[in-house]
């Protein structure tokens, strides 16, 4: 396998994150067992791009890096929170390019990568590049073009965007596959889309899990043939074993034993229950308020959709029947504030699933919690993408 891309360094605020990776670094260490012998070709910053050649050398992966100045990096206060770039060049750098029987090419901030291939991979990156894989001359004999729905959306007329035939024809690919979250996937075929379930994880850590679906995407269906909707499930699957356990270098032994995500492919209504009394747990809800809508979520926030006026009778009624109105309460429990804690009783006696975010309890403050069922995680991401799993209908 070639893979063609960036290789950029990764800082993250909560968890703690801070690694040289980027999209295509991240989907060769992830191809290094599975395809042996891949081969890496990226700009490198030159103050760390000695380190890549020798850590991709020790997993046996080739390079062909081309040094830069340019440090770039992405910076994150949490994963699902939109990304800072920094360092990137003031003008594209001159392309890329490379040739071979399978290639995966990502979108790179630096510039871009002409290629040719027999089978090709095309994850843009980017709304705007999305349509551009043939722009700069680059073939494939087959290409399968892996976006998420935001670059599918990008530019689309009025038509069907999940309609096999015109997407076909706007990205002008033979496999076009849909990455959706928590959602799954969506492969568009002739004849009717495959869902492509998420599977079930204990953790969420999101940073690189689209790498992972496109590298093991790419290996299955470019390397050894398989048809695009078991090879879209096959990714699925190793992403849920990444974003729960971090490793990076894949493997396909076990992942069949995985269990889906029960429910079906909507996102139904999430209740915030939250204290919103400073500024800091204000900012808490409206960002998870904002990352519930982007994952496709509808939410009821009380401090949004009902309000702090209006006297007690007021407020709590309208709450509680925004509740009732919830197919799962996401809730946090730092500061074991009094409403919080009631609306979570309250979910509970109704049979209302609940997703508990507490990073820093009390350990005595969880035994109801704990003991009336309630899902419990001290990480934002695994409790945003927990209540939307909950939530599916």
């Amino acid at each position: 396998m070639i893979i063609v891309g960036g290789v950029y360094r990764e800082e993250c605020v909560r968890p703690h994150w801070s690694r040289i990776f980027g999209s295509a670094g991240r989907a060769a260490v992830a191809l290094s067992a599975l395809s042996p012998g891949s081969h890496l070709v990226a700009h490198a910053y030159t103050g760390w791009a000695e380190d890549v050649r020798q850590s991709m050398h020790g997993l046996g992966v080739t390079t062909d890096l081309r040094e830069i100045i340019s440090d770039v990096a992405f910076h994150y206060f949490h994963p699902l929170s939109i990304s800072e770039l920094v360092g990137a060049p003031d003008s594209p750098l001159p392309p890329l390019s490379a040739s071979g029987d399978v290639i995966l090419r990502f979108g790179m901030v630096e510039g871009d990568a002409a290629v040719s291939a027999r089978r090709a991979v095309y994850d843009p990156q980017h709304p705007s590049a999305a349509l551009l894989f043939h722009a700069n001359g680059s073939t494939a004999k087959e290409l399968a073009v892996v976006l998420n729905e935001v670059e599918l959306e990008y530019g689309a007329d009025s038509g069907d965007i999940w309609n096999y035939e015109i997407a076909r024809d706007r990205f002008n690919a033979d496999v076009i596959v849909v990455k959706r979250g928590p959602l799954g996937a969506v492969v568009m075929q002739p004849g009717g889309n495959i869902r492509i379930p998420a599977y079930r994880s204990e953790a969420v850590f999101k940073l690189g899990s689209g790498d992972i679906f496109s590298a093991v995407f790419a290996h299955l269906w470019g390397e050894r043939e398989w048809p695009a909707a078991k090879a879209a499930d096959f990714a699925s699957r190793a992403v849920a074993r990444y974003v729960s356990t971090r490793g990076t270098q894949v493997s396909l032994e076990g992942l069949e034993d995985l269990a889906p995500h029960a429910g079906g492919d909507a996102a139904g209504r999430i209740y915030i229950a939250a204290p919103f009394f400073t500024l800091s747990q204000r900012w808490l809800v409206d960002e998870m308020r904002g990352c519930l809508a982007m994952l496709g979520g509808d939410t009821f926030s009380p401090i949004h959709d009902v309000g702090a006026y209006g006297g007690s009778d007021y407020i709590a009624g309208k709450d509680l029947d925004g509740l009732r109105s919830c197919n799962t309460v996401l809730a946090v429990i730092d500061g074991e504030d009094a409403g919080t804690l009631f609306e979570i009783g309250y979910a509970r006696n109704f049979g209302i699933p609940v997703v508990a975010l507490a990073e820093a309890p009390r350990p005595e403050s969880l035994t109801m919690l704990e003991g009336t069922g309630c899902t419990i995680t001290d990480d934002f991401t695994t409790a945003v993408y927990g209540a939307i799993w909950s939530s599916l209908r």
